[in-house]
């Protein structure tokens, strides 16, 4: 369906709804009911209208600085030509793969890798990378550090004190917390077994938890409790953004001097329009997921907001045609 046609029919009321969520994917139905100004069945049956059309979709997703499910990896991939959106197929149906955008400028897809660890992360990207015979050239750029993470995106769209009501207190940036350095903790098969679960809803009541997973009410909840106050897990709500009114979306690849490399990835982390900031190793020590509500406004990001990093040496933006999966979910086509 066309972008057009979709955005004509999500109105002020769904934005609204969708920001509230966007800020905590989990919060209860009243307190979104708040801050969007509407009764909480309203506020429900938006939700439900959203989710059915595919427009829509909360979940839960683990911290991987502070577990041992991974570490992430952007590959960018350069497709033979008039192969991108085949070879971008690919890698959407691997189990591997989190995240795949195709884009223009230098590279014609960006795909999104977690491994476990070195031997995994040499099969997905040697033996068993998705779509092999259509590539014509790929860059791997490790993510080592993240400043910010999409759960903690403000859409704008409602006040300030939205944030600060809806936020779960533990959701703060990894680089701010005492402990970003600490070893991961395994977590226990009951943990792993929830994580799992708000993977595919995050919004799955404990009640539906107890009840497929085998454990008491109490038990999830304690669980999940833990989870969330480690900062562990976190709830995401995946949308288009340009249902938000966010037409320009594209990947900020920087290089930066290294002794400068903190100070720019906080600045840059301030900025309304960043989604994902995170410290890499290569060619690329800084990379981020970013979006503005027009094309053109990259003109004045480019000179005020990249222009103004400290220590910069070079960069790079690809721009976004489609994002075909996002947190290991197809995402819906709305432009």
């Amino acid at each position: 369906m066309a972008h057009r046609a979709l955005t004509d029919t999500i109105d002020e009321l769904d934005r609204r709804v969708i920001a509230a969520l966007q800020l905590n994917g989990r919060a209860r139905w009243n307190a979104v009911a708040h801050w969007v100004g509407v009764n909480e069945s309203t506020v429900r049956r938006r939700y439900k209208a959203l989710r059915e059309r595919g427009l829509l979709r909360v979940v839960g997703t683990l911290e991987l600085d502070r577990t041992r499910a991974g570490s992430a990896t952007f590959l960018r991939v350069q497709a033979k030509p008039g192969r991108g959106l085949d070879l971008a197929e690919r890698f959407v149906a691997s189990p591997d793969v989190r995240f795949v955008a195709v884009v223009t400028g230098a590279t014609d897809l960006v795909v999104d890798f977690v491994a476990r660890d070195n031997d995994e992360m040499m099969r997905m990207l040697f033996p068993d990378l998705p779509g092999a015979d259509l590539i014509a050239g790929t860059e791997a750029v490790p993510v080592i550090l993240a400043f910010t993470s999409a759960a903690m995106w403000d859409t704008g769209l409602l006040p300030e004190a939205a944030a600060a009501d809806l936020r779960p207190a533990s959701l703060t940036s990894p680089c701010d917390r005492a402990d970003w350095d600490a070893e991961p903790r395994t977590l226990s098969p009951l943990e792993r077994e929830i994580a799992a679960a708000l993977r595919e809803d995050g919004r799955t009541q404990v009640s539906t938890l107890a009840r497929e997973l085998g454990h008491t009410e109490s038990g999830i909840t304690r669980a999940m409790e833990r989870l969330i106050a480690r900062g562990i897990l976190q709830f995401r709500t995946l949308v288009d953004p340009a249902l938000l009114g966010y037409d320009a979306e594209f990947m900020l690849w920087l290089s930066i001097e290294p002794d400068r490399l903190d100070a720019a990835g906080r600045q840059l982390a301030r900025h309304p329009g960043t989604k994902f900031l995170g410290a890499a190793t290569g060619r690329f020590n800084l990379v981020g997921h970013m979006v503005l509500p027009r094309r053109v406004d990259l003109f004045r990001y480019t000179s005020d907001v990249i222009g103004a990093l400290p220590g910069l040496i070079a960069s790079d933006i690809t721009l976004h045609l489609a994002t075909l999966k996002y947190s290991w979910h197809r995402m819906a086509r709305t432009r």
